[in-house]
């Protein structure tokens, strides 16, 4: 599933054709994609001003001016591509490779007024993506968000806040970082590269890291610093390469070359000195790569 970085950089791409553009026509293919689309989804965003695009957590947010957000959320498969004249460019670079087969075009966004004229194509194989549309002043109540943490960029997240959520706690630290309500928008991947970055096991106690006076520990300093600095380089290397990617390519961000364990079972441990070798476990149904020798 794409994380928050991808997220990112898929907001950050497809910026510069939807902001400030007229949505002059929402053309839905079809019924439903994971969820049935709302009642008369298209009527109502058809002819509205988009305003801006955000992100909360792995949502991609399309403000319109008349104070509704088309919420999008990408799934397993789905993947954004813009198009104007003869040019395509699929903003977004993926661990899996994204669609590019247009019978699994479901959604396009008929764009006017931010220069040319444009297309903006949701494409899904699998379908497990989905759209609504909330009003923007409900968004903090509504099911999607009421209960998200703290986004992994900004300032809220530091070890006092989670030293309070994990104070007695013997799940797994791999499991309590994957909890949305901990942290809003941290994957597996990055779960894994901060779990390494910081020396510590996916297995260890996630209470452990809380002192016996509900301070912080320094592993647990440790690791809001390498969660902070996993997501700050995916993000970078994603919308670093905005500016040179070839359109009709659409490849955009490498970070994935740059991955210490994930997906890399069996090949040596890039700690220096450590000497280990990156295994596997599966934790509730997810892969876990890590050192066994230097995560502890």
């Amino acid at each position: 599933m794409p994380e928050l970085p991808e997220v990112e950089t898929v907001r950050r791409g497809l910026a510069p054709s939807m902001e400030g553009a007229v949505l002059k026509e929402l053309e839905l293919r079809r019924s439903d994609l994971r969820f049935p689309f709302p009642v008369d989804f298209a009527r109502t965003v058809s002819g509205r001003g988009i305003t801006s695009l955000s992100r909360r957590a792995k949502y991609l947010l399309i403000d319109l001016d008349d104070g509704m957000t088309i919420v999008s959320h990408l799934g397993m498969s789905g993947s954004f591509r813009v198009e104007a004249g003869a040019s395509a460019d699929a903003p977004g670079t993926f661990h899996h490779p994204r669609s590019k087969d247009e019978k699994h075009d479901h959604v396009v966004f008929h764009l006017t007024g931010a220069g040319d004229d444009a297309r903006v194509i949701y494409n899904d194989p699998r379908r497990f993506g989905f759209m609504d549309i909330v009003r923007r002043a409900d968004m903090v109540s509504h099911p999607f968000f009421r209960d998200l943490g703290p986004e992994p960029t900004g300032n809220e997240l530091d070890a006092d806040y989670l030293a309070k959520r994990f104070a007695g706690k013997a799940q797994p630290l791999k499991s309590a970082l994957l909890d949305q309500k901990n942290i809003a928008g941290l994957g597996n991947i990055y779960v894994c590269e901060a779990l390494w970055r910081s020396h510590l096991s996916p297995l260890r106690a996630a209470g452990t890291l809380v002192t016996d006076s509900g301070r912080p520990s320094e592993a647990l300093e440790r690791l809001v610093i390498a969660i902070r600095e996993v997501i700050a380089d995916a993000i970078a290397a994603g919308g670093s390469s905005l500016r040179d990617h070839i359109q009709t390519d659409g490849s955009l961000g490498y970070f994935q070359h740059s991955f210490s364990v994930y997906d890399r079972e069996a090949q040596p441990c890039g700690t220096p000195g450590c000497g280990g070798t990156v295994g596997r476990i599966v934790q509730a149904g997810r892969s876990s790569f890590y050192c066994a020798a230097c995560q502890s």
